[in-house]
């Protein structure tokens, strides 16, 4: 399956950011600290709201 970035928002604090569908290490809102993504082997696990695929 193909990689994708993915436009997601984050549940606290509303910034939106774009990040890795296959992000190796956890990837934390610039804005708040809340972690987004969190890596699970292959496909990475997404604790928040997917906006937009790109």
């Amino acid at each position: 399956m193909v990689s994708k970035f993915l436009r997601v928002r984050c549940a606290d604090c509303e910034n939106i950011q774009i990040v890795f569908g296959n992000a190796s290490s956890v990837v934390n809102c610039i804005v708040c600290g809340r972690t987004l993504v969190e890596p699970r082997g292959g496909r990475a696990e997404i604790r928040t709201q997917i906006l937009e695929v790109l």
